[in-house]
C-alpha cells in the first residue's frame, strides 16, 4: 500500500491514519515460509514540525519449530517501527534510517516487509532450558533421558579404564 503524505506535508500537526491486512505468506526466511496469515499493520504518519514521521507497528504470528526439539511453534509477535521521512537524503549513511519518499507516497508493505525480514530470528526455541533431542536416537531429552549409553570420549577412554583396574 502506498500511503501519500502530500496532504500533510504543509500542515504541522497533521497525520495520516492507516490500518490494513498484507499478506507474506509467501515470505521465506530461513528456508521457511513462517508467516501463514496476514500481517496487521497499522499507525499513522505525521507531520510534527516539518518533520515528516511514519509510525507503524506490524502483529502477526510466526509458524515455526523449536530449533532444539523441533515442536512445532505459534508464536504471537508485535513489533513497532518510528522513522523518518523525506524527498532526499544527503548524506548516504542516512539513507538507511531515514525513509525516502517516491513522489511523495511511501511504500508501507515495503517498510513492514523489510523490518520483518531484518527482526526475524534464525533459531527459535520453545523455553529457554530446552534439552533438545538425543543425537543418536532422536528421543525428546525434554521428557526424560532416553536408553542410550553415555558417550566416552575416545581421547580419555585409556583413563576410564586405569580407574576401572584402581577399583
Amino acid at each position: 500500500m502506498r500511503l501519500d503524505i502530500m496532504p500533510i506535508r504543509a500542515v504541522s500537526g497533521e497525520a495520516i491514519p492507516f490500518d490494513y491486512e498484507l499478506d507474506l505468506s509467501g515470505l521465506e526466511l530461513y528456508g521457511e515460509y513462517p508467516i501463514p496469515s496476514p500481517v496487521r499493520v497499522s499507525g499513522f504518519a505525521q507531520n510534527r514540525a516539518d518533520l515528516l514521521l511514519l509510525h507503524m507497528e506490524l502483529s502477526f504470528h510466526v509458524v515455526t519449530r523449536c530449533a532444539r526439539c523441533l515442536k512445532p511453534l505459534d508464536l504471537p509477535v508485535t513489533l513497532f517501527v518510528e522513522r523518518p521521512m523525506a524527498d532526499s537524503v544527503e548524506k548516504e549513511e542516512d539513507s538507511d534510517e531515514i525513509l525516502v519518499l517516491e513522489n511523495g507516497t511511501v511504500d508501507l508493505d515495503e517498510v513492514a516487509r523489510e523490518t520483518i525480514v531484518l527482526e526475524a530470528q534464525m533459531s527459535v526455541l520453545c523455553r529457554e532450558d530446552c534439552k533438545g533431542l538425543c543425537p543418536r536416537c532422536g528421543a525428546d531429552l525434554n521428557e526424560g533421558p532416553c536408553n542410550c549409553p553415555p558417550e566416552v570420549d575416545e581421547r580419555f577412554a585409556a583413563l576410564a579404564d586405569l580407574f576401572r583396574r584402581d577399583a
